[in-house]
């Protein structure tokens, strides 16, 4: 066999890649991001080779086995498509690389970088031709990061990270426009007056399922809002078994508007459908989590301030992670500062949030509707906002988003971290392809 092997920074520089490319000889080169090399499966190599040769791949990668105290952990991942435009998309730590395709694609590159040198590497592969995921078992490496997926979640809004994020922006912005999904900064107008008469100017919308221990503190939290306008509190159950029901039929206020879900499934997506097509649904609908509730008294009427400040069609605040108690937990207050009006609806097909409380135009996601899902709900309706409209942003701290075990995404197993990762990479390739169709 002909491959040789090489190992980079997990962050490797573009002159990193170039010395690389420069040492290439042969077919392949294997490139490994890891400072122990994993060791193979019997057979791996040569299992990878193969199924270079045979599909002609520009990049092959495949599944693993974490080694933690000596158990093994199989850690499978999910396949590359169009719009695994995430920076930390998990390949694992052997990437097979036809090196004639890596001799192109840093032919091409026109940036230096000190961190996205490999981002920019599989983002210009990508183009010149297939990525094939191996699901088999192929090597063995030792887990490093230990921590849970709850609390890798925010890595990459983390200050500490920024100069990384600028520069994994910028590769990202750099292949939209040669793949032909990057917009410019031009929005559509909105007549937040157009779309009907409503009965109140907002509401809050609360979905909820089985949230007994917390849902009465977020309806109270909504319910205590100051505004010179009126508004009210929708919260939709999706046929919870734990008392939550009788926790929100409790609360005595005209301004709770309270439904009940039919059978079925429904979904977080579902109960939002459900609430924006009351007909008791505000001129615009602003999200508030179960768990969680709002920082002050002020936030309702803020929101709506900001939607006819900035003209937009969406706005979205800013929020602190704390437990249960309210007591702040790291890594604090999560504002995506990232987000420009220049570049953010196109570095939002690069990050898997684009932040929270979110408020919305009704009219406008009346005509749009949220997909019928549990997760990644939100991510779908923004992107689809940001392709033609303004999204607003208000920098300051909105809610207390509480932290506990109950959360769902405090520790997840990796089959239901690959469903969500696939889940969302999917919706970037469709908003891709749309961005691209619109573009033309």
């Amino acid at each position: 066999m002909s491959e040789r092997v090489f190992y980079i920074s997990p962050r490797p520089s573009t002159s990193e890649i170039r010395a690389v490319a420069a040492e290439c000889e042969g077919e392949y080169s294997l490139i490994s991001t890891r400072r122990v090399p994993p060791r193979w499966v019997y057979g791996g190599l040569s299992r990878m080779r193969r199924i270079a040769d045979d599909t002609g791949a520009v990049l092959v990668y495949a599944d693993r086995f974490n080694c933690i105290d000596g158990c093994l952990e199989p850690w499978p991942v999910i396949d590359w498509q169009k719009g695994s435009l995430r920076d930390d998309f998990d390949f694992g730590s052997l990437l097979l690389v036809r090196n004639s395709a890596l001799a192109d694609a840093v032919r091409g590159m026109d940036c230096e970088y000190r961190y996205a040198g490999l981002y920019d590497l599989w983002l210009r592969l990508s183009r010149l031709g297939e990525f094939v995921h191996i699901n088999e078992y192929l090597y063995y490496e030792d887990k490093e990061d230990m921590r849970s997926s709850g609390e890798k979640l925010f890595d990459y809004v983390s200050p500490s990270a920024r100069e990384v994020q600028i520069e994994m922006e910028k590769a990202c912005s750099g292949h939209l426009k040669a793949v032909g999904g990057w917009l410019p900064p031009v929005f559509k107008d909105v007549d937040l007056s157009a779309g009907g008469d409503f009965e109140v100017e907002a509401s809050v919308v609360i979905p909820c399922r089985n949230r007994a221990a917390t849902v009465g503190d977020a309806i109270r939290s909504a319910l205590s809002q100051k505004a010179d306008f009126p508004f009210n509190v929708i919260v939709v159950d999706d046929n919870s078994t734990d008392g939550t029901c009788e926790v929100i039929g409790s609360i005595d206020d005209p301004r709770l508007v309270f439904i009940r879900q039919e059978p079925g499934y429904h979904a977080i997506g579902g109960n939002w459908n459900a609430a924006i097509h009351h007909p008791s649904c505000g001129r615009f609908a602003l999200q508030l989590d179960s768990d969680d509730m709002y920082s002050d008294s002020d936030v309702v009427r803020r929101f709506v301030q900001a939607f006819y400040e900035q003209d937009c069609a969406m706005v979205i605040g800013s929020y602190r992670i704390t437990d249960f108690d309210l007591n702040e937990l790291p890594p604090g207050v999560i504002d995506h500062r990232e987000w420009t009006e220049e570049n953010g609806r196109n570095n939002a097909l690069r990050i898997n949030g684009l932040g929270a409380p979110r408020g919305f135009w009704t009219p406008l996601l009346r005509s749009i509707d949220f997909p019928v899902t549990k997760y990644g709900e939100d991510y779908a309706v923004a992107l689809r906002i940001s392709r033609e409209y303004r999204i607003g942003r208000i920098w300051d701290v909105m809610y207390n988003c509480r932290r506990w075990s109950g959360n769902s995404d405090a520790a997840l197993p990796v089959d239901k971290l690959n469903a969500n990762n696939l889940y969302k990479d999917r919706l970037r390739t469709w908003e891709l392809a749309a961005r691209q169709k619109l573009a033309r």
